[in-house]
């Protein structure tokens, strides 16, 4: 698993545990802790997914909600796929 993996602008959105979601689990628990903390989206963009929402204000966004919801589905739902079945095979 890559130490710093690529963001990928939208994250996935399918039904179940993806190879992406496993490169990018650590990602999403930090944007679960950013957000816990009540941090500004934009910081969260920032430092957590390395965008500049000054520059790209609606990719930042855009990006930003999408990775969110996932790491909410995955804190919600995903985690019993993984606890089954483990992550996926790449």
């Amino acid at each position: 698993m890559p130490a710093d993996p690529k963001i990928a602008e939208l994250a996935p959105s399918a039904p179940e545990l993806t190879s992406y979601d496993k490169e990018h689990a650590v990602t999403y628990m930090r944007l679960l802790d950013a957000d816990a903390d009540k941090a500004d989206w934009t910081e969260i963009a920032r430092v957590v997914l390395g965008l500049n929402p000054t520059v790209e204000p609606d990719r930042a966004r855009r990006t930003f909600e999408s990775h969110l919801t996932r790491a909410r589905w995955l804190a919600g739902h995903g985690y019993r796929d993984l606890l089954r079945g483990g992550w996926p095979k790449q």
